[in-house]
């Protein structure tokens, strides 16, 4: 009867398999702290600790005891979801002796600049400047109320908030058109946009009144409104704020 064998290689891997397991169990004693996964993917203790901490933050409730006038006037406006001392900084050493510490008072642009100063990836319709152009110089609150921040009438562009569809239109055909040409824009929309949307065409026939019209400019393209893209709106093969001319 032939004697079974232990494969030679099977013996070093073994032996690295248990060197490895140990390793890991020595490792996790030194390194892991005693409390970690009690409470999920954290260390417990972290949370007395911070207890311990010094409060930095005085919380709405404190601002609200003395500055309810303001509070007031800020939950009415487009600003009522900030904290307070998102702008005016930590204040718990304020609230607790209001004649000794000072909160800040932002005077200059930086930060409103942090929510405010133009990004691709800002939501529509959020209220942006691009702070080289806008007013250069001066401080925000020279022109608005930072507890209510409404809009002037004087900022009723579009570009205010639709910078990069208005460049993008400003090197256009499309670059003269006023944006009202073709978007029902409600007048609330410049001061909650959110609340009160910009419309955008529902048909072809808006195109259409310019470039399927007899008495259209002759370098204005022409099209059948019949045949021309069948069920398709123009917008589904023309971007509107670049289009290009065939």
């Amino acid at each position: 009867m032939k004697e079974s064998r232990i494969p030679q290689q099977v013996i070093p891997l073994v032996i690295l398999f248990a060197v490895a397991i140990i390793s890991l169990v020595v490792l996790r004693a030194i390194f892991v702290p005693p409390t970690f996964g009690e409470h999920g993917h954290y260390r417990a203790a972290a949370v007395d600790e911070i207890r311990q901490l010094p409060a930095a933050y005085a919380g709405i409730k404190a601002c609200m005891d003395c500055h309810s006038d303001v509070y007031d006037i800020k939950q009415a406006s487009v600003h009522r979801g900030l904290s307070c001392e998102t702008c005016h900084g930590a204040a718990s050493a304020h609230a607790a002796d209001p004649e000794a510490t000072k909160p800040l008072v932002p005077t200059g642009r930086d930060l409103c600049i942090l929510c405010h100063g133009y990004l691709d990836s800002r939501p529509s319709g959020f209220p942006q400047i691009i702070s080289a152009t806008h007013n250069p110089a001066k401080a925000c609150m020279t022109c608005h109320n930072p507890h209510s921040p409404i809009i002037a009438g004087a900022v009723e562009e579009c570009a205010a908030c639709h910078a990069g569809i208005a460049n993008q239109k400003a090197v256009s055909h499309h670059a003269d058109l006023a944006c009202t040409r073709c978007h029902t824009v409600p007048k609330e929309h410049f001061s909650q946009p959110r609340v009160f949307a910009a419309q955008k065409p529902a048909s072809r026939e808006l195109c259409g009144s310019c470039h399927a019209s007899a008495t259209a400019a002759k370098e204005i393209p022409q099209i059948d409104l019949a045949t021309h893209g069948g069920r398709y709106v123009c917008w589904d093969c023309h971007y509107p704020h670049f289009p290009e001319a065939r």
